[in-house]
């Protein structure tokens, strides 16, 4: 049963990576992914482990759920598409653009306003066609700007101060702390400044699936209960088009997921079932196949998952390899969870 008691802040250690997937190419191993992964079943024990999941570490984008539940907490009236939108890591559509500017103007403030770092699409088709077209990196286009555009409209609400609402010491950034706390159940073990400027608070693998499965199994209204709402009826404002975790939500009824950069996935069930997955080199081709299988793991049906198995390694321009999970990583005879 998942409480909200808080224990203390996992160790600042080397984590204890193990091997989690091969790269095949011509039935050889050519590389070996390492990592860690925890399975949570839906009364929050730990049902399946590979390597360290109790080291801290940075869960970089995928703690953006949770970021969200404390703005809502903290009175952000934003709901659907925008609530989504809040916790995106988003591909700098254009309706990601709009819908941060429409976050801005319900509080009457301007692009000038946001303090996260100016950058192009994170979308390669959308970018490279800003490219094209001579356009400058934008703090809109940048891919958290739906979270900082959140950011200020909570602080504006809350009559905080704007210019520094960045600053891991204002009211804001202390009650995201208060919420990633309560959330994953652990003492934040450091700060530091995430890629877009934001603080980013480090606890551990066991704690952030923790804190999706507690989002995900909230009663309905809640502030947790919105924000897994908006994400899963709005995966691609979440994401973006063509993006491996909104295809995971859409094929997985009531799965939350977000991925974050170096590796990171979390996902969740309705009944609380949850993973969460660290790549220990940053390889995001070995993010969602290790994440796949660790929902297979978690109940998924396997059929389901099939195609999230991972990319094809092409040599020549054609396929002659793979990325495989470990054996031990393998789906085990589990009740289908669709």
């Amino acid at each position: 049963m998942y409480t909200s008691s808080v224990t203390d802040a996992p160790l600042v250690r080397e984590p204890l990576h193990a091997p989690v997937a091969h790269l095949i190419r011509g039935g050889i191993v050519e590389g070996v992914h390492y990592g860690s992964v925890v399975v949570l079943s839906a009364d929050g024990e730990v049902a399946f482990q590979l390597g360290d999941i109790e080291a801290a570490c940075y869960p970089r984008s995928a703690l953006k759920p949770v970021q969200a539940v404390a703005m809502v907490r903290a009175g952000l009236p934003l709901d659907g598409e925008l609530l989504s939108l809040a916790a995106a890591s988003h591909s700098g559509e254009e309706r990601h653009l709009a819908g941060a500017r429409r976050i801005l103007d319900m509080a009457g403030l301007a692009e000038s306003d946001l303090r996260n770092v100016p950058d192009l699409p994170f979308d390669p088709v959308v970018r490279d066609a800003w490219v094209r077209e001579g356009r400058m990196p934008s703090r809109l286009a940048q891919n958290c700007s739906g979270k900082h555009a959140a950011m200020l409209y909570t602080a504006q609400l809350n009559g905080w101060s704007l210019d520094d609402y960045l600053d891991p010491a204002h009211p804001l950034q202390q009650a995201i702390a208060e919420i990633v706390e309560d959330l994953t159940g652990q003492r934040v073990a450091g700060v530091t400044v995430d890629g877009c400027g934001a603080p980013l608070f480090s606890v551990s693998l066991h704690g952030l699936a923790r804190a999706a499965a507690r989002i995900v199994a909230a009663e309905p209204g809640t502030p947790e209960a919105r924000v897994a709402d908006a994400m899963r009826e709005h995966a691609e404002m979440a994401s973006g088009s063509g993006r491996d975790v909104a295809a995971l939500m859409r094929a997985v009824p009531g799965l939350l997921a977000k991925d974050g950069f170096e590796g990171v996935q979390v996902a969740a069930l309705p009944d609380g079932r949850a993973v969460a997955v660290k790549i220990a080199d940053g390889a995001s081709r070995a993010r969602i196949p290790v994440a796949a299988a660790a929902l297979a793991r978690a109940g998924v049906d396997p059929a389901v998952l099939s195609e999230f198995a991972g990319e094809p390694l092409l040599g020549g321009g054609r396929p002659v390899g793979c990325v495989r999970v470990v054996r031990a990583l393998e789906p085990v005879a589990v009740t289908p969870f669709v």
